[in-house]
C-alpha cells in the first residue's frame, strides 16, 4: 500500500521523485508512512488522508465540517475508542460511521464490526485526517476521564481527609501523593491545550467546580466531589510556595511549568470564601512574543495614528479597559514599534507577560516594598527614553508618571476605566492636577476583546427589519472614511455568526479581536482639561477628530464578518432591543 500511496502522490504532483525517495528512506528507518509524509511536512494531513482513502477505497470526510455531538460519541465506550484508536463520526438509519487512526487495523475493524452487529447496526468505515481523529480521541479521553482515574486511586483517603480537615499532617500526606499531583497537572495541561487564559477552582455547594476562561468566557470543564477540594488547593499552594495552613487571608504566588515544550507561567491567587478557599490561576505563555497591532485587529487608520503618536519625544500614552481586555498585550505591540538599538526601553510589570529582546523588564514585588511607585523612581535613574508602567493604581504612581513625562520621557501605562473619556476624571480622582494632565497626555485608547467568528462554520445571519434599520441609523453616524470606498452599505445589511462545529467546540467562535476607540489630546482637548473636561467637551472634540467609539468599531468589524452583533452588543453593554 505504501508504494501505491507514493505513486498516487507522484501522479497528482503533490511530491516529486526526490521527495518520494526521502520518504522511502524514513519508512525504512522505522517511521510510519504518516509520520514520514505528514510529520516531514511534505504533504498536508488532509491531502495525505484523501490519497490514502482513494487507495483503500474508503470515503473521505473532513471532520471540521461536521458537528459530532456528545450523543454520537457516547455510542461507543471510551475504553474501546482508546484501545482501537477509533471514533464514531456519524449515525443514521442504524448505520454507524467510524474513522480509524490506522484504517488498516484489521483486528480493530473486526472488533468494532462485532460490537455494531451485536447492537443491530451496520458499520461504515471512512477515512479522515489523523490530526482530526487524534483531537476527537483527546476530547473523548478528556479532562474528566483523566481526573476520574486519579480520583478513583485515592478515593478513600480523600473522603477521610474531608471528615477531618483540621488534620494538616494527613492532608500533607495526601497532596504529596501521585493522584493529587496528577489531577492538578492534568487541569493545568488541559487549560494550556484548550487556550484558556484563566483557571477557576471554586467550591460550589457539595462540589468543587473547575472552570476555564476561553476567549473571554468562563466554561465549566469539570465538577468534582467537595472532599477533593482542600487537597487540590493545598497542592497548588505547595507548587506556588504558599502557606498551606493559612486559609484566612488571600495569598499570591507563581508556578512555572513546561507543558508541551512551552514554558508556562501560572499566576496564583487564593481567596477565602465561606468555609473554604477559591483559587484563580492566570495562564501566561512566556515563550510567545507580543503580536502586532494588525494581528490584534487594529484598523489601519488606528495603526497609522498610533505610529505618529509614538514618534513624540515625551508625554503619556494610556490604554484603558477592564481586567482581561488585552491592555498589556496592546502596550507591548506598541513598544515593539519603538524597540531599536538607540532606544532604552524599561518596563515595570505585574506580571511579566511577554519577554521582548532588547527591553529591560522588571517584575514588581509589593511584598518586599518594590511597587510601581518605588520602581518608577528607580527607573528614572536608569537613563530611559521610554518607560512602561504596568498600571497606574494610585496618586503616587500617577504623579511620578506625569513628572517623568514632563522631564522628557515617553511614558506608557494602563488604567481601569470604561472608555477614553474616563481617563481624565480617573486621574483627577487620584489627585493628579488637571494642568499637569493637560501638559502631558498625548493619546488614550479604550479597548475590549470580542470573540471572532469561527471561519469554519461562519454563515450569514438573518436580521429582522426593525433591528436592521436601527443598526443602519448607527452606521450613518460613522465617518465615511472608515467604509470601503468611503461608501455607506445599503439595505439589506448582512452580518454573520458561527453555527458551531467541531473546530470551535460548537461555540461558533474561535480566537479574539480588539475593539478600540482612540482619543488624541489635541490643543482643544488640553484646554478643556484645564477647565474641568466635561463630557460635552469630550464629545465635541471626538466628533471633530472623526474618531470611532468602541461600539462603532465593533459594528464595522461585525459588518466585515470578523465578529458577531451579539458580541458587539455584549461588549458595548447594550442589548439588541436597546440598540
Amino acid at each position: 500500500m505504501e508504494e501505491q500511496i507514493l505513486a498516487l502522490l507522484l501522479t497528482k504532483k503533490l511530491i516529486d521523485e526526490k521527495t518520494a525517495n526521502v520518504i522511502r528512506d524514513l519508512v525504512a528507518r522505522g517511521k510510519s508512512l504518516n509520520q514520514a509524509i505528514v510529520g516531514g511536512k511534505y504533504v498536508s494531513d488532509a491531502d495525505f488522508s484523501r490519497i490514502r482513502a482513494e487507495v483503500l477505497g474508503l470515503p473521505y470526510v473532513d471532520l471540521t465540517e461536521r458537528v459530532i455531538s456528545k450523543e454520537i460519541l457516547e455510542l461507543m465506550p471510551s475504553d474501546i475508542m482508546n484501545s482501537y484508536q477509533v471514533v464514531p463520526t456519524g449515525f443514521e438509519n442504524n448505520v454507524l460511521e467510524v474513522a480509524f487512526l490506522n484504517p488498516q487495523d484489521l483486528r480493530g475493524v473486526e472488533a468494532i464490526e462485532f460490537m455494531a452487529h451485536d447492537r443491530g447496526w451496520t458499520l461504515r468505515q471512512v477515512s479522515a485526517p489523523v490530526s482530526q481523529i487524534s483531537s476527537l480521541l483527546k476530547k473523548v479521553k478528556g479532562l474528566g476521564a483523566e481526573v476520574a482515574t486519579a480520583l478513583a486511586q485515592a478515593k478513600g483517603k480523600f473522603e477521610k481527609s474531608g471528615e477531618k480537615n483540621e488534620d494538616i499532617g494527613q492532608l500533607e500526606e495526601i497532596i504529596k501523593g501521585a493522584p493529587v499531583s496528577r489531577m492538578v497537572s492534568v487541569i493545568m495541561r488541559h487549560a494550556v491545550e484548550g487556550g484558556a487564559s484563566d483557571i477557576h477552582i471554586e467550591p460550589f455547594g457539595n462540589e468543587s467546580r473547575i472552570r476555564y476562561r476561553i476567549d473571554g468566557v468562563l466554561r465549566t470543564s469539570l465538577v468534582l466531589p467537595i472532599y477533593v477540594h482542600p487537597a487540590l488547593i493545598s497542592r497548588i499552594k505547595v507548587l506556588a510556595n504558599l502557606k498551606i495552613d493559612e486559609t484566612r487571608t488571600p495569598q499570591d504566588g507563581r508556578i512555572t511549568q513546561e507543558i508541551n515544550g512551552k514554558k508556562i507561567d501560572f499566576r496564583i491567587s487564593t481567596l477565602p470564601v465561606v468555609d473554604n478557599e477559591k483559587v484563580v490561576m492566570r495562564v501566561l505563555d512566556t515563550t510567545s512574543s507580543a503580536p502586532s497591532l494588525e494581528r490584534l485587529g487594529y484598523r489601519k487608520e488606528h495603526v497609522a495614528l498610533i505610529r505618529e503618536e509614538v514618534k513624540k519625544s515625551h508625554g503619556m500614552f494610556l490604554v484603558t479597559g477592564p481586567t482581561g481586555s488585552g491592555k498589556s498585550t496592546t502596550l507591548f505591540a506598541i513598544l515593539s514599534l519603538l524597540n531599536a538599538e538607540g532606544v532604552n526601553i524599561s518596563t515595570l510589570e505585574d506580571p511579566v507577560e511577554y519577554y521582548i529582546e532588547g527591553v529591560n523588564q522588571s517584575q514588581i514585588r509589593p511584598e518586599i516594598g518594590y511597587t510601581f511607585a518605588t520602581g518608577l523612581r528607580a527607573l528614572l535613574r536608569q537613563d530611559p527614553n521610554v518607560i512602561m508602567v504596568g498600571e497606574i493604581r494610585d496618586k503616587e504612581t500617577g504623579e511620578l508618571g506625569v513628572h517623568a513625562s514632563l522631564t522628557g520621557h515617553l511614558v506608557f501605562s494602563t488604567l481601569h476605566t470604561n472608555d477614553v473619556y474616563g481617563v481624565v476624571p480617573r486621574m483627577m480622582d487620584m489627585g493628579v492636577e488637571p494642568f499637569l494632565l493637560a501638559a502631558t497626555l498625548n493619546i488614550a485608547i479604550a479597548q475590549r476583546l470580542a470573540r471572532k467568528i469561527c471561519t469554519n462554520c461562519k454563515e450569514p445571519q438573518v436580521m429582522d427589519e426593525k433591528n436592521a434599520l436601527s443598526i443602519m441609523s448607527e452606521l450613518q453616524q460613522i465617518p465615511k472614511k472608515y467604509f470601503a470606498n468611503e461608501t455607506l452599505p445599503t439595505m439589506p445589511l448582512t452580518f454573520y455568526h458561527g453555527k458551531g462545529c467541531a473546530r470551535c467546540g460548537n461555540s461558533g467562535y474561535q480566537g479574539r479581536i480588539s475593539l478600540a476607540e482612540l482619543f488624541v489630546y489635541s490643543l482643544n482637548a488640553k484646554r478643556a482639561i484645564e477647565k474641568g473636561f466635561s463630557h460635552d467637551d469630550f464629545q465635541k472634540e471626538r466628533l471633530h477628530q472623526g474618531s470611532l467609539s468602541l461600539r462603532e468599531d465593533g459594528l464595522l468589524k461585525a459588518l466585515d464578518g470578523l465578529t458577531s452583533l451579539e458580541e458587539v452588543f455584549r461588549l458595548s453593554q447594550l442589548t439588541q432591543e436597546d440598540a
